[in-house]
């Protein structure tokens, strides 16, 4: 630990000068040396070590140059795991947090929806306020009788069963031999694929259309 400090402290003194490179080459190869000589057949870097090319990554713009026991990506990766440390500590919670809800009031929550299934969350704390027992409404949410939803059918199963009830509507051009441009308006029944109505118009209006719509579905053939 004392060489590494000296080393830390020699790299602060020395970039005090113009010509610190060559004596900041020198000192992190005699760190990697030692981590070499200290751990020999394998490398094996410990705590302190890691530390140093941490502050060293911070402190000389070169320090990729002169590396050799780990690569330039180990380090960035033990700067971001120091930062995400660091800020997990300080937004750490440091009291209890906040106090359990007490089991009289879970209980009361859980009569309460199960008597009134019709009630949701916002009812029923209105009703505890009523009674002098404020909580949240995700307090009550938590607390409440949890029901199973009921299927919802499926998007083929919907198609399969109002198939004879849609139709599409949509718009395309045609040009013309005359260099015109003309809107053709059509509605399509999905049922059978069928052409229910079109019209043709070169300057189509909101008027039109809607009284093409009108045309395409009589009174005695438009069901709900």
């Amino acid at each position: 630990m004392r060489f590494i400090l000296a080393l830390l402290l020699r790299l602060l003194t020395s970039r005090l000068r113009s010509n610190a490179d060559p004596e900041i080459e020198l000192l992190v190869a005699r760190q990697q040396l030692a981590i070499y000589q200290r751990s020999i057949p394998r490398s094996r870097l410990r705590l302190r070590d890691r530390l140093f090319w941490v502050w060293l990554s911070r402190l000389w713009s070169r320090w990729r140059d002169v590396l050799y026991v780990v690569k330039p990506s180990t380090v960035i990766a033990w700067r971001r795991r120091k930062f995400r440390e660091y800020w997990a500590k300080r937004s750490a919670h440091r009291g209890p947090g906040r106090p359990p809800v007490p089991q009289e009031i879970q209980d009361l929550i859980q009569q309460m929806s199960e008597a009134n299934v019709r009630w949701g969350a916002p009812r029923i704390r209105s009703e505890l306020r009523m009674l002098g027992i404020d909580v949240a409404k995700s307090t009550v949410e938590r607390y409440m009788v949890k029901r199973p939803k009921p299927v919802s059918p499926t998007w083929r199963a919907f198609l399969a069963n109002h198939v004879g009830c849609l139709a599409s509507i949509d718009f395309f051009t045609v040009p013309t031999v005359r260099h015109r441009i003309l809107f053709v308006f059509v509605v399509l029944a999905h049922l059978r694929r069928r052409v229910l109505h079109f019209g043709i118009a070169e300057h189509p209006t909101a008027e039109w259309t809607s009284r093409q719509i009108v045309e395409a579905f009589p009174w005695d053939t438009a069901r709900a």
